[in-house]
């Protein structure tokens, strides 16, 4: 599962510094039983290219059909909920359909969590932080901009590379991040000490190419 992963977080990282034609099926192996997995886990970011027209995208239908099935939400887990919606919505957006409309879930969550466990949370969500994917979780998030920001500074401190990717691409789409936080030099610095973890260079690359920072 962990090599599938990475496989497909290296070759989003991939299309996403480099564009030209791109598609899923062309990263990971349609046959391999894996491959639904770690859709599922990378979530809306397997389709991200495409929001920058690294088309075509014709050939991966079929693949996130098939993790939507396999791997519906998990009852009474608001990140499950949010994860799945955010892949579905991908397709829907940028996939040839019918794909079935879907309403957003619950943000009621967003507010009642403490910073901590915030920023937990919506880090597991970094492939949400796409524009035009998520608009009443970003609204939500928008009023908990400090509080993310606390959340990026403690998972720097503590060497969480993916946490810290995944909350400062949130930053990178919400407004009114405190300048003294020096998000732009702290992308640049999670990006060199989380190398290593695929998923944590996608967070950054897509937090470069959407939105312009941690460049």
């Amino acid at each position: 599962m962990h090599t599938a992963v990475a496989d497909a977080a290296t070759g989003v990282t991939l299309a996403l510094r480099e564009g030209g034609p791109y598609a899923v099926s062309r990263v990971l192996r349609p046959e391999d039983p894996l491959t639904p997995a770690a859709v599922r886990v990378l979530g809306a970011d397997t389709l991200v290219p495409y929001t920058l027209g690294h088309g075509p995208a014709g050939d991966d239908g079929p693949l996130v059909r098939q993790a939507l099935a396999a791997y519906p939400p998990t009852a009474g887990s608001a990140v499950s909920a949010w994860s799945h919606h955010g892949l579905a919505q991908a397709a829907r957006t940028l996939l040839p359909g019918p794909w079935p409309a879907g309403g957003e879930p619950d943000t009621d969550w967003t507010a009642r969590e403490t910073w901590p466990r915030l920023s937990h949370q919506v880090s597991q969500l970094a492939s949400l932080a796409t524009p035009g994917l998520a608009p009443a979780l970003e609204a939500r998030l928008a009023e908990r901009t400090v509080d993310l920001s606390r959340g990026f500074v403690r998972a720097v401190r503590r060497r969480d590379w993916l946490q810290a990717a995944g909350v400062g691409r949130w930053l990178a789409r919400l407004p009114g991040v405190p300048d003294s936080l020096g998000l732009d030099a702290g992308l640049v610095f999670v990006a060199h000490w989380g190398a290593a973890d695929p998923r944590v260079v996608l967070q950054v690359e897509a937090a470069r190419r959407l939105f312009g920072t941690g460049r």
